[in-house]
């Protein structure tokens, strides 16, 4: 795992050489990559990697070439299948001179150009220089696993693993993008490939770009497919829970190939407990897992994640996050995700993550990607209700159905129908549009905007963030079934954008943490695509077929257990007594109004409604966590100057273009 950037006839001024740009966009993404550095320096080319060293200890340092030293390859991920790959290639006479999987990719590439993306099985975003034709391929993995992000300008190119890398740039003007916050306080994330800042995109994933001559082209390798119609296929369970099995088994072999010790998360839920058990199978030896508590019981799981632990025997280290934790580290939070949140439970995975690495554990195996691609989450249960709801609006028992799914509501505790009919009532009958499962939360999240300054508001105008969801749409998608329809746009948008990034890669390589994510194994997508619907949600059973699977190998109580998700305390984090100073600052009258994203009545209303706890909503509370990481977006992406540290790179190595 590691950070890369590069630039590419890039406009040299002063005493700044390519050199001197690469050893500064590489010491901001440092944390990605302590172990080494490399960079490679053309004519009007520069690569460069920071590396943590999981494959081939001794001999993988980047920038690394092919056999002929035409391809250069600066490369952030694993590909798990190498070595199957690297016997095909050498059958074919490829001669290698490491043990690595970045010589597996690079190779690939000088033998197939971008049809290798369909062989490799991994997790990865990687840029290979071609000396010949003065061109650069970079590539990212099927769903996103790996971030990378460019800028472009006439006819200069730049790309990092990290935003703040390319802001080290002087040509690269900072600036938050109001359409792509618009689309945050909708969907929590930006639709690819919009980031926040405008002129900063990411490659989308499942995407290959190509750029030569100040020209960029961009094409798509892969994307989610689901079969036309409701796919209810006569299949057995018996035999789709063997396959299941099998596949899952294989992801999870694969992903503990390393040179280093791998452990795992261990959240108490299904998804975790089923990998973990499934590592315990494959390698009884010892196993690292660990897991996060919370003082606040409404959000803690750990009588489930002992009793995990305890069946499987694992050596495990326990983590109970506090409020004040979660305020301490925020601002920190907000400078590995790059991105405005809406929850603060990217916070606890960061201090989590820390914890993995004072063990001198650098991998973990976790369960992300088991919802999307099972059938999961809440929203898809909640669509399906929905649908039933609509074909009775009058029903006064059918609502009630919902009440089950989000007991943290306070409406919940009452079942009040008028409630109910309130809040989950919207745009209740048009079962036909397309973005109907999503429509609901997308609505309650969009409320957050109200509370953007007037010049803000403004410069947004009548942009309305759903058009670009309708227009990029596969073609094919109205012919999907209902759930395929909100599995693809919870994968898409949410998954993507915000799970694997905000709260995935950003804050574990905040600790030079690796995860690795078996469900997400291209595979298994493919196969549970084609599943037929009840397999996935039967009836409101979540996850049928993986709980199916999971009887006999996790303890009864977990696989029986009622789906809770994760969330973490806000609130109570940034309006305790021992919250930092920093809180108060950057949410006071002042900051509000030198910033200009926000009115400062209406958060000044807002929080005041929170100190005094009335009627406090979940909108209240993701819009505070929301107005609260914007400004720290702000103040430190914006405002702040971004300070590289060059001393801090670790055994730099430097390959000059021959």
């Amino acid at each position: 795992m590691c950070g890369i950037a590069g630039v590419f006839n890039y406009p040299l001024s002063g005493e700044l050489s390519y050199e001197n740009h690469m050893k500064r966009m590489l010491s901001v993404i440092q944390h990605r990559g302590p172990d080494e550095t490399g960079i490679y320096l053309g004519e009007k080319v520069g690569l460069g990697s920071v590396r943590l060293s999981i494959v081939d200890l001794s001999t993988g340092q980047q920038p690394l070439s092919d056999a002929s030293g035409n391809y250069w390859i600066v490369y952030n991920g694993e590909v798990f299948n190498y070595p199957e790959l690297r016997s095909d290639l050498e059958k074919k006479g490829v001669k290698f001179k490491t043990t690595c999987d970045t010589e597996i990719v690079v190779q690939m590439y000088a033998m197939y150009g971008a049809g290798c993306l369909k062989y490799f099985n991994g997790q990865f975003a990687f840029c290979i220089w071609d000396k010949t034709k003065q061109e650069l391929f970079l590539a990212r993995d099927r769903v996103g696993i790996r971030p990378l992000f460019y800028w472009s300008k006439d006819q200069s190119f730049a790309f990092c693993s990290e935003i703040k890398g390319i802001f080290t740039l002087d040509e690269v003007d900072r600036e938050l993008d109001p359409e792509s916050l618009a689309q945050v306080f909708t969907f929590w994330t930006t639709l690819t490939p919009n980031t926040p800042f405008k002129g900063i995109y990411e490659l989308p994933p499942g995407h290959h770009m190509l750029v030569r001559d100040g020209n960029i082209r961009i094409e798509r390798y892969w994307s989610m497919e689901f079969p036309s119609g409701s796919n209810s296929n006569n299949t057995s369970v018996t035999q789709k829970v063997e396959e299941l099995e099998d596949l899952l088994k294989d992801a999870v072999r694969i992903r503990l190939r390393a040179d280093v010790p791998v452990g795992a998360y261990l959240s108490g839920g299904l998804d975790s407990s089923v990998t973990t058990s499934l590592i315990h199978e494959i390698d009884p030896g010892v196993l690292n897992t660990f897991s996060i508590g919370f003082k606040e019981k409404a959000f803690d799981e750990t009588v489930y994640q002992q009793e995990c632990a305890k069946y499987f025997d694992t050596r495990h280290t326990a983590f109970e996050c506090t409020s004040d934790d979660i305020a301490e580290q925020f601002e920190k939070t907000i400078w590995h995700t790059e991105f405005p949140l809406l929850r603060t439970s990217p916070t606890p995975m960061f201090l989590l993550s820390k914890k993995v690495r004072e063990s001198n554990i650098k991998v973990v195996i976790t369960g992300e990607g088991a919802d999307e691609i099972l059938a999961g989450y809440n929203i898809f249960k909640e669509a399906k209700i929905r649908r039933f709801w609509a074909k009775d609006p009058d029903s006064t028992s059918r609502p009630k159905l919902l009440s089950k799914l989000y007991p943290y509501l306070p409406m919940m505790k009452e079942s009040n129908n008028l409630a109910l009919k309130m809040f989950f009532g919207y745009k209740l009958g048009e079962t036909d549009d397309p973005l109907y499962s999503h429509l609901l939360r997308w609505h309650n999240t969009s409320r957050i905007k109200t509370y953007f300054s007037k010049d803000f508001s403004s410069s947004i105008k009548e942009y309305d963030p759903l058009q670009g969801v309708y227009s990029s749409l596969p073609e094919n998608f109205m012919n999907w079934s209902d759930l395929a329809k909100s599995q693809f746009l919870e994968s898409s948008i949410f998954m993507s954008g915000y799970l694997l990034s905000s709260q995935g890669d950003r804050m574990g390589m905040g600790n030079s943490v690796e995860g690795r994510f078996p469900f997400l194994d291209y595979r298994l997508i493919e196969f549970s695509a084609k599943l037929p619907d009840r397999y996935k949600l039967n009836c409101l059973n979540e996850k049928f077929l993986l709980k199916k699977m999971s009887v006999g190998k996790i303890p009864d109580s977990i696989t029986k257990r009622s789906k809770q998700a994760y969330r973490a305390p806000i609130a109570s984090s940034f309006f305790s007594v021992n919250a930092p100073a920093s809180i108060n600052d950057i949410l006071s009258e002042a900051s509000i109004n030198e910033f200009g994203i926000f009115d400062p009545v209406k958060v000044q209303s807002l929080i005041k409604k929170i100190k005094n706890k009335t009627n406090m909503s979940e909108m209240d509370q993701m819009a505070i966590a929301g107005i609260l990481s914007t400004q720290f977006l702000y103040k430190l992406f914006i405002k702040d100057t971004i300070k590289p540290n060059v001393e801090c790179l670790a055994n730099l190595r430097i390959v000059n273009e021959e």
